[in-house]
C-alpha cells in the first residue's frame, strides 16, 4: 500500500470515481444506515430553504423511498449520533474516544490548545455542577444549565449561555456529554455515558488509520493531504494507492475497490440536484479540479452580490455538475418555487428534460407542485 506507479486518470475517470464513491450514480442504495456508514458523517445545518442538509443528502441517494422520519427514527432509536455537529453511525463512537481521552490534543499543543484546556480548568466548578443537574435531571438545554462560570469565554459581547454552551462544547470533545437529542433548533445535552455506547476505545494510531480509510472510501480520489473543514482531521494520508489525474498537478490518492472505473465498465450516472454542502462539492478546490465547477454557497452574501441564489443548489447529469437550481419551498402555498435554473455551458435538450426531471422528482418528495418564480 502506497508503493509502486501511480495510476494514470483522465478527468472523467477521476469524476467517475468521484461520484460512484458519494453514492450518486445510478445505482441506488435502499437503505439510510447503510449511506450514513458509507458516507461517514451527515453534517448538521439547519437551514430550510428547500429542506434541511441531512435529508437533501439522503434522498438525493435514495430517492422518494425515503422520507425524513427515517433519519429522525435513527437517531431516536441510537442507531445515529450527533458528535460535533455530524450525524455518524453510533458505532463509529469508538473511533474518536482516544482523542477525547487526549484532549485538547497530543502533545507539544498549540497556544489555542493550551488557551482552551486553561479555561476549562479555570472553570472546573462550572463544569462540574453542569455534570451533576444532567446526572439528575437528565437531558436539558444549555439555557437551564447553571452558569457559575469564573472565568468568561475569552470573545467580547457573548451572553452567558454562551459561556455555558463553549464549555459543553469542550466537555463534549472530552467525551463527558453529548448531544441527546434536539427541540427544535436547540440541542438537549446530557452526559455522553448515557448517549454513547459503551464500547471500548479503538487505540488513536488504528482509529485514525480506519478514519483514513472511511475518507477515501466516501471520496473515491482524494488529496493526501486535502481536508474539507474542522469536522474532518484526518487526511487520507498514504492510504489507497497513488494515482495522477490528466491535467491537473500533482498526487492524489485513489480508493482502489473504484479502479474498475479506470476501464470501460458502463459507468451509468443519474442527473441529482444537490445539497450546496453536499461532500461532492464541499470542497471547493477538489470541486473546481475535478469538475470544473465554478460554485460558491452565497447565503451570507448580500443580495446583489449573489450570481445564482441564495440557496442555489448544485446540478449533476452523470459524470459532469452542469448547473445550479435556485428555489425555494414554501410550504403554506404548497409550492417549490423554482426562481432560476443556471445552465452552465449548452444544455441540449435532453440534458434540460433530466434537468426538469429532477426538479419534479425533488418537488414530489417534498410534496409540493413546482412553480416557477
Amino acid at each position: 500500500m502506497g508503493a509502486g506507479k501511480a495510476h494514470e486518470l483522465s478527468r472523467q475517470q477521476a469524476r467517475r470515481i468521484a461520484v460512484r464513491a458519494q453514492l450518486l450514480d445510478a445505482d441506488r442504495p435502499t437503505d439510510a444506515l447503510d449511506v450514513i456508514r458509507h458516507l461517514g458523517f451527515l453534517q448538521v445545518d439547519l437551514t430550510d430553504v428547500v429542506a434541511r442538509h441531512a435529508d437533501l443528502a439522503l434522498w438525493t441517494r435514495l430517492g422518494s423511498s425515503y422520507a425524513p422520519a427515517d433519519l429522525e427514527e435513527l437517531v431516536g432509536d441510537g442507531a445515529v449520533v450527533e458528535l460535533k455537529a455530524m450525524l455518524r453511525p453510533s458505532e463509529d463512537v469508538a473511533l474518536f474516544r482516544a482523542d477525547m481521552g487526549a484532549w485538547p490534543g497530543e502533545p507539544p499543543l498549540r497556544e489555542w490548545q493550551e488557551d482552551v484546556r486553561d479555561w476549562v480548568a479555570a472553570n472546573d466548578g462550572c463544569r462540574r455542577e453542569i455534570l451533576a443537574m444532567l446526572r439528575s435531571e437528565g437531558p436539558t438545554a444549555a439555557r437551564d444549565l447553571p452558569d457559575s462560570c469564573e472565568v468568561p469565554w475569552r470573545s467580547t459581547g457573548w451572553t452567558n449561555n454562551k459561556n455555558v454552551m463553549k464549555l459543553l462544547e469542550c466537555m463534549e470533545s472530552r467525551g463527558e456529554v453529548a448531544v441527546a437529542s434536539r427541540a427544535g433548533r436547540e440541542r438537549q445535552w446530557d452526559l455522553a455515558e448515557r448517549v454513547h455506547p459503551g464500547d471500548p476505545a479503538v487505540p488513536a494510531e488504528e482509529a485514525h488509520r480506519t478514519l483514513a480509510e472511511r475518507r477515501l472510501r466516501a471520496l473515491g480520489v482524494a488529496r493526501p493531504r486535502a481536508l474539507e473543514a474542522w469536522h474532518e482531521p484526518y487526511d487520507v494520508r498514504d492510504v489507497g494507492e497513488p494515482a495522477r489525474v490528466e491535467g491537473v498537478r500533482g498526487l492524489w490518492r485513489v480508493d482502489p475497490a473504484l479502479l474498475d472505473l479506470v476501464g470501460d465498465d458502463g459507468f451509468e450516472g443519474r442527473t441529482a440536484i444537490l445539497s450546496p454542502l453536499d461532500r461532492l462539492v464541499f470542497d471547493r478546490k477538489r470541486m473546481d479540479e475535478l469538475f470544473d465547477f465554478d460554485y460558491q454557497l452565497e447565503m451570507y452574501e448580500p443580495a446583489a452580490q449573489r450570481q445564482w441564489g441564495y440557496w442555489a443548489m448544485p446540478v449533476l447529469d452523470g459524470d459532469e455538475l452542469v448547473g445550479k437550481v435556485d428555489a425555494t419551498g414554501d410550504r403554506e402555498a404548497g409550492v417549490l418555487i423554482v426562481d432560476a435554473v443556471h445552465e452552465d455551458g449548452d444544455w441540449s435538450a435532453r440534458r434540460r428534460s433530466r434537468v426538469e426531471a429532477a426538479i419534479e422528482a425533488l418537488a414530489g418528495w417534498l410534496g409540493l407542485q413546482v412553480a416557477h418564480g
